[in-house]
């Protein structure tokens, strides 16, 4: 067993001590009272906010069966096809929803195909249509955590963006992207 150094246990020490004081002043504060009349100190208002706030924004997003029955058509549009890929499911904020990856795809297709519904989601847009802006913009590949080659689609409720479907390890980006449109195209049934 490894000794632990001097100053090793002088610093748990003092983080110990700390703890036990922090712990021992919020007690102290909870039970506080009024020095005028002997009742318990009055707590402070929580802040709140409600629905009407025009501070607050609502956002619609993709639920996780919805995304999954996305993925799962996209495999199986691909699986057609005798293509073996992985598929990702993005939120409007680029989150992950649902990944799937397809039986014998590529080791590379599961983080490119996050990094296509990304893309696809933070521009609206299919990702063989952004590709072709780098002719113009050749700067927007350089944006972490986007992949300008085809093969992700948008998902739109309303015409605004709320998810991305992005698809890795066919032969070609048109077919990626081929199979990432059933996915939206499931949606919508």
């Amino acid at each position: 067993m490894q000794k632990i150094s001097r100053r090793a246990r002088v610093l748990t020490g003092a983080v110990a001590v700390a703890a036990l004081s922090t712990g021992a002043l919020g007690a102290v504060s909870a039970n506080a009272v009024s020095a005028s009349t002997g009742a318990p100190a009055a707590k402070p208002a929580a802040a709140t906010a409600d629905a009407g706030d025009k501070n607050l924004t609502r956002s619609t997003h993709l639920t996780v069966a919805a995304a999954t029955k996305a993925a799962q058509a996209t495999l199986d549009a691909a699986k057609k096809e005798n293509q073996r890929v992985s598929v990702a499911v993005v939120d409007r904020n680029g989150n992950t929803i649902v990944t799937l990856r397809g039986d014998g795809a590529g080791p590379q297709a599961y983080e490119s195909a996050e990094k296509k519904a990304y893309t696809a989601v933070s521009w609206n847009a299919p990702t063989s249509e952004l590709a072709k802006r780098l002719e113009q913009a050749p700067n927007l590949k350089d944006i972490p955590g986007t992949l300008f080659l085809a093969g992700g689609a948008p998902v739109t409720a309303k015409g605004a963006p709320v998810a991305g479907i992005g698809v890795a390890g066919a032969p070609s980006g048109d077919l990626d992207e081929k199979f990432a449109e059933a996915g939206v195209a499931a949606l919508n049934r």
